[in-house]
């Protein structure tokens, strides 16, 4: 190689001037390059980063309007669980008036059918002591009268006579009650 160098250098051609054929081919070469690199690849690679870039701009699209869609979905579960809270309370308020109600007929029905037992109590009591007291009446009446005439010592026949000493000697009867009761 130096050997070339110092050929060319005694010939008159210094060895940093290129050849002109070797810097036309080499041109020619290149601009073939450079056509087909701008024809060809560029416009590949720029396809490719277009759909890339589209991809990632409608991925992102898709990622705001999925959580768009999720916000929404979130705030209409919050809302429904709000609404099913105060379903839920107006339910077990209304449960809890209608419950109360409910106590307050039993008592209602409950005291009404304790006085109606009790009224019955007292007029069955009632009618039997009438009763007992006809019934003693018509005892007293009798050994009343049976006893008067042994004392008085003739049959007491007469009713009027003995309606009459019946009720004077109940009367009796009576005062002395009252009177030991005061």
């Amino acid at each position: 190689m130096n050997q070339a160098i110092i050929s060319a250098a005694v010939e008159g051609q210094s060895p940093l001037v290129p050849n002109v054929w070797e810097m036309g081919v080499v041109l020619v070469g290149f601009a073939v390059l450079m056509y087909i690199v701008v024809k060809y690849i560029v416009p590949m690679f720029e396809k490719t980063f277009a759909e890339r870039a589209e991809a990632i701009e409608g991925g992102i699209a898709k990622a705001e309007k999925a959580q768009a869609e999720a916000s929404a979905a979130l705030e209409e579960y919050k809302q429904q669980l709000t609404d099913a809270r105060a379903e839920a309370n107006r339910i077990r308020e209304e449960a809890r008036a209608e419950g109360a109600q409910i106590l307050a007929d039993l008592k209602e029905k409950a005291g009404a059918e304790s006085a109606r037992i009790t009224a019955q109590a007292h007029a069955a009591i009632e009618s039997e002591r009438k009763a007992a007291v006809v019934s003693l009446r018509a005892e007293v009446g009798t050994l009343a009268t049976t006893l008067a005439g042994r004392i008085v010592g003739e049959a007491l026949t007469d009713d009027a006579r003995s309606a009459r000493v019946v009720d004077r000697f109940l009367a009796d009867l009576e005062n002395q009650n009252a009177g030991a009761a005061k």
